[in-house]
């Protein structure tokens, strides 16, 4: 939020630096991400308040007259302007004026902020001996339609930097802090944090109409589910004026960073930003109140409103909104209904000012993808009883501004009004969390300023204090709510840093995190890059990642309650959706992705209230083998696949000193019917690996490239970890043979490789497949594998008769258990 200091004066004293106030703002978690100061470069002897005497025709040209200005300083100048808002006749406006000398933005410059110095100039004749500026000359905003015309109370002569300039702070709002996301809220807290005082708030005039009634000689206001709309109140203001705001509320709604529009739409912005209640306007003449009047309610089916945007939409029934006896006027807390609109024609407003359900609003938002200022405040829970105190201030505005009569009833409804929230706060209790003492005045003086009710109780030695909590501080319901703003208003920098008085008691041993930390350890070694993906997916994503088969059935998962939107509704049961959404979303930036995830999976278990919740680790690899560089050809065409994805597995569980990895042909509805494989270990499945099917690749838009994936179960590979033994370096040298033999070509290799290592015996130290070779002179049906061997002994040097007793069994079991036979 942009938060402009000379707004946030009208309700306290800013006696800080800004600087100063920048720092004591962020340590108290309103971290200010941006400081703008807004005329700090115009020229106090060159720009100033002026006043404009009279405006004539220009001799020579049609689209130009003569604008006499008065700015205080020696006798009015004569200024050439062609501004469609200076007319001839016109005086009395107060405007931005440069002399001689002054620099200024160049309106005409295709370079942005470049400027120009101000010269005297004869345009068509006529000398011209100043400017009255428009608000891109001064770089306040774009705008170069007209000269900016100033507030009429301005003071003549005044330098401009005095009048315009201010400073404003760009604030990064966390959840938490949702109630200081208003003017009145950053009040509060810089009171608070300087200790200064609350100029009065609530106004006195917007406590006059209380108690409120549900019904009024207007309309009548309900809810059908109070617990999606707290409160509704409404407010009817009779013979509005439809006109420009004037230019305060104009500027500082710029400086907001919001766009003027008429004075009825920026009050409701005007009132949301300073206040933070939401405001919404309707036409009154067009709504239709005979019957119901206003009611909120869910949509029923078959339902379409055409919003303000112009756009029909078709409305679920878990959205929320504000009905006539017509039907739909609007999406509550997301947008207001075209038919109802407020236009240069409207004579009566009726104003909305609400409390509605947080999670609704943000659903309905995420499903339409309509995002605004009210949504947003909404969307992070809002005080009820704020609703008349922002209905009252705008209504005040529409009278002195619009020139209207706001109707001396409010309608309300607040079925159920929560009661006093009381916390009782043991004050040894702050001492023991903070580690300071702070002390009973100075901490009642603190809670007080935060605008909490404090009573202190003192029972012998212990000593409580009762705390009345604000009924905007939703954030706050337990005594360690109260100490975080004890230590924030105190200062997190002002608690000394202490070390410890006695030494780290015994750590206890966890295995499984640090095998995860290990994993994460050798596969970035690998050059993977972890993620971490939701835990929430959809039964749509499920249902495309395996075509053919009958739907998932929602009752087999476990769902959210209520899900901010229909796209994270269900908690996964495998990590392999997840990671084909993140190479779908990165694909678009990058070919080439090695990415891994270490998460939970959410399987229910029959009879259990909680599902089971094992880990799991999922891998991604698509794109070239190797980055580009200078060092690779541009048009290489390897790409990482199957065999890399296996390289990686391999490379884990030797690092890990688990059993080895047996690979079993298997079959994926998501994976490539052949390149698919069922990862072992002891006798037991513990993962799949392949690459996505190319359909499912076409599908999700990805790149014509392999897609290798696996996921596997974490824990049950961490648990197959063995010792490690230290194993020396053997002193006699080692034998090295090959091997070549020519079998069925649908021998897998694997088998090939353990008949060899069960003919070698203790001899044999390492077989590694070398070549697979089909072709001339290998008969059809038939392939070549060919493998090398290494034979060592422990105690001596092996000699060529035992090598080749060892090699002629295993060419003899080869023989008898796969019917291969060695290569001529």
């Amino acid at each position: 939020m942009r938060v402009p200091l000379s707004w946030l004066q009208d309700f306290v004293d800013v006696t800080l630096p800004v600087n100063a106030l920048v720092h004591r703002l962020t340590m108290a978690g309103l971290e200010v991400g941006d400081v703008e100061y807004i005329g700090s470069d115009w020229q106090p002897d060159k720009l100033f308040v002026g006043e404009v005497v009279d405006v004539a025709p220009h001799p020579n040209a049609d689209r130009l007259v003569l604008a006499t200005v008065a700015y205080g300083q020696d006798k009015p100048q004569t200024v050439v302007t062609g501004a469609p808002n200076l007319r001839p006749g016109d005086r009395g406006q107060k405007v931005a004026f440069a002399i001689e000398g002054a620099e200024l933005i160049d309106a005409y410059s295709e370079t942005p902020g470049a400027t120009k110095v101000l010269k005297r100039a004869k345009i068509r004749g006529v000398e011209s001996t100043g400017m009255v500026c428009s608000e891109k000359e001064l770089g306040l905003s774009d705008d170069h339609e007209g000269v900016l015309i100033l507030d009429p109370e301005a003071q003549i002569g005044q330098p401009l930097q005095d009048h315009l300039g201010d400073v404003v702070l760009d604030i990064e709002f966390t959840p938490n802090l949702a109630r200081a996301n208003n003017i009145v809220g950053m009040a509060r807290e810089v009171a608070a944090l300087t200790g200064q005082t609350l100029r009065q708030w609530p106004p006195q005039d917007a406590l006059l109409a209380n108690p409120h009634a549900a019904k009024t000689s207007y309309t009548a206001v309900s809810s059908a589910d109070p617990q999606l709309c707290a409160r509704y109140s409404a407010a009817l203001i009779e013979n509005v004026t439809i006109q420009p705001s004037p230019a305060w509320m104009q500027r500082r709604l710029r400086l907001a960073g919001m766009r003027p529009i008429n004075n009825i739409v920026d009050i409701t912005n005007y009132c949301m930003l300073e206040t933070g209640q939401p405001l919404h306007a309707f036409d009154y003449e067009k709504l239709q109140l005979d019957r119901n009047g206003i009611v909120v309610r869910q949509a029923e089916p078959g339902e379409r409103l055409l919003t303000l945007d112009d756009i029909d939409r078709e409305l679920t029934p878990d959205m929320l909104l504000i009905t006539d006896d017509s039907g739909p006027i609007a999406l509550a807390g997301v947008m207001g209904g075209a038919a109802t609109e407020v236009s240069d024609t409207t004579r009566h407003i009726l104003l909305e000012s609400a409390n509605f359900d947080f999670l609704s609003i943000r659903r309905t938002s995420q499903h339409l993808r309509l995002y605004s200022e009210a949504g947003q405040r909404f969307g992070r829970g809002m005080d009820p009883e704020l609703t008349p105190l922002g209905l009252l201030r705008a209504g005040r505005l529409m009278e002195s501004l619009g020139g209207g009569t706001l109707h001396p009833d409010i309608a309300d409804t607040y079925p159920n009004r929560p009661g006093t929230k009381l916390i009782t706060l043991p004050l040894g209790d702050v001492k023991r969390l903070l580690g300071i003492d702070i002390g009973q005045d100075e901490t009642v003086r603190m809670l007080t300023a935060l605008e909490f009710g404090c009573t202190v109780r003192n029972q012998g030695e212990a000593t409580t204090i009762d705390v009345d909590v604000p009924s905007y501080r939703l954030d706050v319901s337990i005594p360690a709510d109260l100490i975080e703003e004890i230590a924030r208003v105190h200062g997190y920098d002002e608690i000394p840093s202490t070390l410890m008085r006695d030494v780290l008691p015994p750590q206890r041993s966890q295995p499984q995190r640090q095998g995860m930390e290990q994993t994460r350890d050798i596969l970035v070694g690998c050059g993977l890059t972890e993620i971490i993906s939701y835990s929430l997916t959809n039964l749509d994503l499920v249902n495309r990642l395996h075509p053919g088969q009958p739907q998932a059935n929602p009752d087999d998962y476990v769902r959210v309650a209520n899900p901010l939107s229909t796209e994270r509704e269900v908690l996964r049961q495998a990590l392999l959706p997840s990671m084909i959404e993140t190479l779908q979303s990165n694909s678009r930036y990058r070919q080439r992705m090695l990415l891994f995830e270490i998460g939970r999976v959410y399987l229910p278990q029959s009879g259990e209230e909680l599902p089971d919740e094992p880990r799991r680790l999922a891998i991604g690899l698509t794109g070239p083998i190797h980055p580009a560089s200078w060092q690779t050809s541009p048009d290489a065409t390897a790409h990482l696949d199957f065999t890399h994805l296996k390289g990686v597995v391999e490379t884990l569980a030797w690092r890990l000193n688990a059993p080895e990895m047996q690979y079993e042909h298997a079959s994926h509805p998501a994976l490539h019917p052949v390149r698919t494989a069922a990862l072992r270990m002891n006798g037991a499945q513990i993962g799949i690996m392949g690459e996505l099917h190319p359909q499912l690749r076409e599908s999700f838009e990805l790149p014509d490239q392999p897609i290798a994936l696996l996921e596997l179960d974490l824990a049950a590979l961490l648990a197959a970890r063995q010792p490690r033994h230290f194993t020396p370096i053997a002193r006699f040298p080692a034998v090295l043979e090959d091997i070549a033999l020519v079998m069925d070509a649908d021998v897998p290799a694997r088998a090939v490789q353990e008949t060899i290592e069960a003919a070698g015996g203790e001899w044999l130290r390492h077989v590694e497949l070398f070549d697979l070779y089909q072709g001339e002179s290998i008969p059809e049906g038939k392939k070549s594998l060919a493998y090398a061997l290494t034979f060592q002994a422990d105690d001596r040097s092996l000699t060529e008769d035992e090598v080749r007793t060892i090699y002629q069994r295993i060419q003899q079991r080869a023989a008898t258990e796969l019917d291969a036979h060695p290569r001529q």
